[in-house]
């Protein structure tokens, strides 16, 4: 038999409650329970470090399955292989140029089935946003214009 939780003003609540209020201070204070939540800080820890190492081979047997494009699922494969080993070698070049936070923040938006072509566009866009948003604003209203 479950026991009863009482809340703040004495009153019970029901113990799956309990454990998601539990579940959600935990979480407020950084305290993790899945391990899978632990690997990924560690990874984003070491993102200062080089270019994650991903084995994107499920990845590109995925998207090499799909049909519409030259060869068969076993070329494109290969294929997805080789380009996004280009793309890796790319990114160790250039990596140190890249802000940290922009490293770190595109490493940790790429959750599902990460790819180095992902990887290489999120860091590109968010160097792209930054020199526009440093950039001179240019006239927008063209009643001021001469």
């Amino acid at each position: 038999m479950l026991s009863r939780v009482r809340n703040s003003r004495g009153r019970p609540i029901n113990a799956p409650a309990a454990f998601i209020l539990a579940l959600a201070a935990a979480s407020a204070l950084g305290i993790s329970f899945c391990p899978t939540d632990a690997l990924a800080r560690r990874a984003r820890t070491a993102v200062a470090d080089g270019v994650p190492s991903w084995d994107l081979t499920a990845s590109c047997r995925a998207a090499g399955s799909i049909g519409g494009y030259g060869g068969t699922p076993d070329e494109r494969m290969k294929a997805c292989l080789a380009t996004e080993q280009r793309t890796r070698e790319q990114l160790n070049t250039n990596w140190s140029t890249f802000p940290a936070a922009d490293r770190t923040g595109c490493v940790k938006s790429l959750t599902f089935s990460p790819s180095y072509t992902e990887l290489a566009t999120c860091l590109e866009m968010r160097s792209q946003v930054k020199s526009l948003r440093d950039a001179k604003p240019a006239e927008t209203n063209p009643s001021q214009r001469k």
